[in-house]
C-alpha cells in the first residue's frame, strides 16, 4: 500500500532532502503553496493538495487543508474498521506523516512597528490544526514539526524501525510546538490590548526554552536545568 506524507512547511531547511528520502522509499507527497513549488521545481512528484480536496485554496490561502479530504486521512484510526469503511466510502486516503511547521509569527513580531492586521494575518490556522490531528493520532500518523527531526525520522523508515516511542515523543513535541505558538499569539494580542502596560491576565502561559542542564539543584541530589524567555519584549509598547 503506498504511505502518503503531508508536507506544508514555512521553513523549508531540508524539506527538499526530506521528501525526496520519501519518495525513494516510494511514499506519495502532497502538499500545499510555497512547499508545492520547491518541490516541483526540484524535480520530485507532489500532489496539490487542492487536488487530494477537490476544492481549491480560497480566501487568499487562509483556506488550504480544512477538508475532510485531508483531516479524514489524518484522523482516522487504522485499527477502527468503521473508520476505514467511512474512509473507502468516501474516496479517502490515509494521510500517513504530517510534516508542518507554522507561519512565522514570533519572527514578524518581534518588530515593535508591525501592524495589528499584518501579525494577524501570520496567525496559522491550518498547520495547528493539521498538527494536532496528526498528534491525536500518532499511533497511526508520524508528526514532525522540527526540520532537525528529518534525517531521524528517515532513518528509522529505512530500518523499518519506528517505534511506539518515536510516534509519542514527535506527538508531545507537536503539542507542545503548538502550545507554544498559542501563548505567542495571546501574549501579543494582551499586549496589544494593554497598550504594552503589563496586566494580570486570567491565564498566565509561560513560554521558556531550555538552555542547558546544571550540574544540580537547589539541593546535591537534585536534577536543574536553566531556561529563559525566548521572546522578550514582544509586541508594540
Amino acid at each position: 500500500m503506498t504511505r502518503r506524507a503531508l508536507i506544508s512547511v514555512w521553513d523549508k531547511t531540508g524539506v527538499v532532502d526530506f521528501a525526496r528520502g520519501l519518495v525513494a522509499m516510494g511514499w506519495e507527497l502532497v502538499s500545499t503553496g510555497g512547499t508545492q513549488s520547491l518541490l516541483g521545481s526540484s524535480g520530485l512528484p507532489v500532489a496539490p493538495v487542492s487536488d487530494v480536496g477537490g476544492f481549491p485554496e480560497i480566501l487568499d490561502g487562509r483556506v488550504k487543508t480544512l477538508l475532510p479530504q485531508i483531516h479524514g486521512g489524518i484522523l482516522a484510526r487504522r485499527d477502527n474498521p468503521g473508520h476505514m469503511r467511512q474512509l473507502q466510502e468516501h474516496g479517502i486516503t490515509p494521510v500517513d506523516l504530517v510534516a508542518v511547521n507554522l507561519y512565522p509569527f514570533r519572527q514578524v513580531t518581534r518588530d515593535p512597528d508591525v501592524a495589528l492586521d499584518h501579525a494577524v494575518e501570520n496567525i496559522d490556522i491550518g498547520g495547528p490544526t493539521m498538527i494536532r490531528a496528526a498528534a491525536k493520532n500518532y499511533p497511526h500518523v508520524l508528526v514532525i514539526v522540527n526540520p532537525a527531526r528529518y534525517e531521524g525520522v528517515l532513518a528509522a523508515l529505512r530500518a523499518g524501525e519506528v517505534t511506539p516511542r518515536l510516534r509519542f515523543e514527535l506527538a508531545v513535541e507537536a503539542f507542545a510546538h503548538t502550545a507554544e505558538y498559542d501563548a505567542l499569539v495571546a501574549e501579543y494580542l494582551g499586549r496589544v490590548a494593554g497598550r504594552g502596560v503589563p496586566d494580570f491576565p486570567g491565564v498566565l502561559c509561560l513560554r521558556y526554552e531550555k538552555v542547558q542542564g546544571l550540574r544540580y539543584g537547589e539541593n546535591p541530589h537534585q536534577r536543574a536545568a536553566f531556561y529563559a524567555d525566548s521572546y522578550p519584549g514582544a509586541g508594540p509598547t
